[in-house]
């Protein structure tokens, strides 16, 4: 238990898995929370757990963040809100099976998720954090992200989203005295898998991580100042080195004219 008031943390997903991991640690680090998840029974249970360990004062708030209206209410909570410090976007779903065998309604359910209700939820809480020069986004991306090819496109896309955006965020607005983190997860011991259509007991176990261990690690990567932290990623310099790729690649996005690889002769 810590006497250091950092604000209050409001986590979206926070019933279970991970969130309720996020709760758990950033309870510990001084946070009050708000938790939002679609389960009042267990948003209840998990508030009342976690004020008795930590003192922490956590207030609950059910929302179904598939549906506009609902995200709208979570939104306006970060807008009115100015005890709010920290937002870990970590609700998300996800999807095993090949696009050409997806129901579009489940894939359109996604994007909301994955991607409408973030942004509606980080675009809400920008102005106040910029306003108050302090405020701490944590997003919730995919090793899909950076490997399309292992999962379903739609996902893959929607955590590649994830990074991009928060990668964007902290471009503009690190110098306002924000900060943004983007945690690039590996298979994780669960419920998404189930939901996704593949119980993570029919991974390799030597693929999946506790959700312990892994919010444990990204909250030392948070407190390393990473902007994006792999837990799994062995050697950091991996990164560096795709990094270092990537911005390569920037001087000659845009030219006047087409590669000379492309020019026609007649």
């Amino acid at each position: 238990m810590t006497t250091n008031h950092k604000g209050t943390a409001l986590i979206t997903g926070a019933s279970t898995g991970i969130g309720a991991v996020y709760a758990d640690r950033l309870a510990r680090r001084g946070y009050d929370l708000i938790l939002v998840a679609r389960d009042q029974q267990r948003l209840t249970e998990l508030a009342t757990a976690l004020t008795a360990k930590t003192g922490r004062s956590v207030d609950t708030l059910p929302a179904d963040l598939t549906h506009p209206i609902d995200v709208e209410r979570v939104a306006q909570r970060l807008r009115s809100d100015a005890s709010i410090s920290a937002l870990v976007n970590n609700a998300g779903v996800g999807a095993t099976a090949k696009l050409v065998d997806s129901n579009m309604e489940a894939m359109e359910s996604m994007i909301q998720l994955n991607v409408t209700a973030l942004t509606s939820l980080t675009l809400a809480v920008l102005p106040g954090f910029v306003q108050r020069a302090n405020g701490l986004i944590i997003n919730i991306s995919s090793i899909a992200a950076l490997a399309p090819e292992i999962l379903n496109g739609v996902y893959s896309g929607s955590k590649s989203y994830v990074l991009s955006l928060t990668q964007s965020l902290h471009s503009e607005l690190a110098d306002k005295g924000l900060r943004f983190q983007a945690v690039i997860v590996g298979p994780t011991s669960t419920q998404f898998w189930a939901k996704a259509g593949q119980p993570v007991e029919n991974l390799p176990q030597s693929w999946v991580m506790s959700p312990e261990e892994m919010v444990d690690a990204a909250l030392v990567g948070l407190d390393q100042q990473e902007l994006i932290t792999m837990p799994s990623l062995p050697d950091a310099s991996d990164w560096q080195n795709f990094e270092t790729a990537r911005l390569a690649l920037r001087p000659n996005l845009g030219r006047n004219h087409p590669a000379e690889r492309y020019l026609t002769t007649i």
